[in-house]
């Protein structure tokens, strides 16, 4: 166990107020079934980010990613940091599942508890880490309003009045649209193996219907209880997994009544278990996180020094 003032888990472990001191920045290399997680330890810098450095970040060889968790200091009694979530293009996002998952091992592993808490802009994460291949996560509540999602017009969000066509004449209809802390459009098909994903993703994540853009998602439940999936997501592409993609598929189906409210999701990289909980509407997103390397950033090449708590401000 690593004390808490010690930063982000190395072995040997080096005293956080001197990472600091030396203008290096600790990161951990992680993925969540595949997706490719950067998790930045900026707590007590004052440092913040700009697009262009975190795409800088997102070429590099050892630091490249899907998504970036940059953990600020904490804001509230209680929770270990506040997280900034950002996308391999430079844009920030709201939410993003398998970072919760790594930041919750991060944060267990640091503080030697096996609940953990942090904030986001999609609100407070709570998280029970039983084990590295067994970490839960609690999503929140999704919303289903049109201009929760956000949508440039009123329709049902259970299935919208939308299409799109692809080869041969094809088109896929009625996709549904859930906001789980970021927005998500999900297509009901037949064979998810036959869906060219590179070619339908990007023309759905940037249709004007979805005035802050969209992750993409074709599904094909298998039973009640088992869903597989294929995601292109905003700002990042086509990924192994993608955990809000997953809750936001659960929840559709059980609200479509194409599935139960306890899935087990089966992406690229491997399965989450997600549960919608009918007591509360609470989501429950249960699935693993791997440490794949770890090491420093020299600050002064990467980030642009501001003052104090800038970097967490405005969330």
């Amino acid at each position: 166990m690593t004390d808490v003032n010690r930063g982000l888990c190395f072995s040997p472990p080096v005293p956080y107020k001197r990472i600091m001191a030396i203008n290096t920045i600790p990161w951990l290399k992680m993925n969540g079934l595949g997706n490719e997680i950067l998790v930045l330890d900026l707590r007590g810098s004052g440092w913040a980010m700009s697009a262009a450095q975190i795409r800088l970040l997102a070429h590099r060889a050892d630091t490249r990613f899907d998504q970036l968790m940059a953990l600020h200091d904490a804001r509230s009694p209680g929770e270990h940091a506040f997280v900034r979530i950002y996308n391999a293009d430079g844009s920030e996002a709201e939410a993003c599942g398998n970072g919760n998952r790594c930041v919750a091992w991060a944060l267990a592993r640091e503080t030697g508890r096996e609940t953990v808490a942090f904030k986001t802009a999609a609100g407070v994460i709570e998280a029970l880490v039983a084990s590295p291949n067994a970490i839960t996560v609690e999503m929140g509540t999704p919303r289903f309003g049109w201009r929760e999602i956000p949508l440039a017009r009123a329709m049902d969000t259970n299935a919208l009045d939308y299409a799109i066509e692809w080869g041969g004449g094809k088109a896929l209809c009625s996709p549904s649209a859930v906001n789980v802390g970021n927005p998500h459009c999900i297509f009901w098909v037949k064979d998810v193996a036959t869906i060219p994903l590179a070619e339908m993703g990007p023309r759905v994540e940037h249709d004007p219907l979805f005035p802050e853009r969209v992750n993409v998602s074709f599904a094909q439940v298998i039973t009640p209880d088992r869903i597989t999936l294929k995601v292109w997501e905003r700002g990042a592409g086509a990924t192994k997994a993608c955990g809000t993609a997953a809750c936001a598929t659960a929840v559709a189906a059980a609200r479509r009544g194409l599935a139960a409210r306890d899935v087990t999701v089966t992406l690229p990289g491997g399965d989450l278990r997600i549960r919608w909980r009918e007591s509360d509407g609470r989501i429950l997103m249960t699935g693993p996180a791997e440490l794949e390397a770890s090491g420093f950033l020299d600050a002064a090449t990467v980030f642009a020094q501001t003052a104090p708590h800038a970097a967490a401000a405005g969330g």
